[in-house]
C-alpha cells in the first residue's frame, strides 16, 4: 500500500499552510495498493521529535473501504458525512492539528495509514491509544508518509 500528497513528498517540508504558521488545515493524502477484503482504514499522524514525547497530530478512523484519500481541509467535526470517525488529539481537539514545533530542529511528522478489515467500534474523541488497541488484529496492511517542519 502507498501513502502520498501531492503537496510534500517523503522526507520533505510540509508547507506552512498544514502547520499552525498558516492556516492549520489537513493536507490532501491519497492512496493506492489496499489489500483484499479492506473494511475500513484509519489513519494517525504523530511526531515522535516532540519535547515530551510522541505529540499526537490526527486520529481519523473508520474511513471507508472505498475510499483513496482524503482532501485537503478535512472539517474537525468528529462524525463526518462519509461516517469517518475523527478523535481527540494532543491539543485536546477532535480532527488535525497540525505541526507547531518548538523554534529549532526539524521535526518529523509521520502519517500512518492502516487497512483494517472491520470498523473500530469507537466514538468521536477517542485517542490514539483507543485506536491502536481496537486495531489489534484488524490490520491488513500500513503505509506511511514521513513530512518534516522546523520553525525559524
Amino acid at each position: 500500500m502507498k501513502l502520498i500528497s501531492t503537496e510534500f513528498s517523503g522526507g520533505s517540508p510540509i508547507p506552512v499552510r498544514y502547520t499552525c504558521d498558516g492556516p492549520d488545515v489537513s493536507p490532501p493524502l491519497s492512496w493506492s495498493d489496499a489489500p483484499d477484503g479492506v473494511v475500513s482504514f484509519a489513519l494517525i499522524c504523530d511526531d515522535p521529535d516532540a519535547p515530551a514525547g510522541t505529540w499526537v497530530h490526527w486520529v481519523i478512523f473508520n474511513i471507508p473501504a472505498d475510499a483513496d484519500g482524503l482532501p485537503e481541509g478535512v472539517p474537525t467535526e468528529g462524525v463526518l458525512a462519509d461516517g469517518s470517525v475523527q478523535g481527540i488529539n494532543d491539543f485536546r481537539r477532535v480532527g488535525y492539528g497540525g505541526p507547531c514545533p518548538p523554534r529549532g530542529k526539524p521535526h518529523r511528522y509521520y502519517f500512518k495509514l492502516y487497512a483494517l478489515d472491520a470498523r473500530l467500534e469507537l466514538g468521536a474523541g477517542a485517542t490514539k491509544r483507543d485506536v491502536l488497541r481496537a486495531m489489534e488484529g484488524h490490520v491488513l496492511a500500513e503505509a506511511q508518509l514521513m513530512g518534516t517542519y522546523r520553525r525559524g
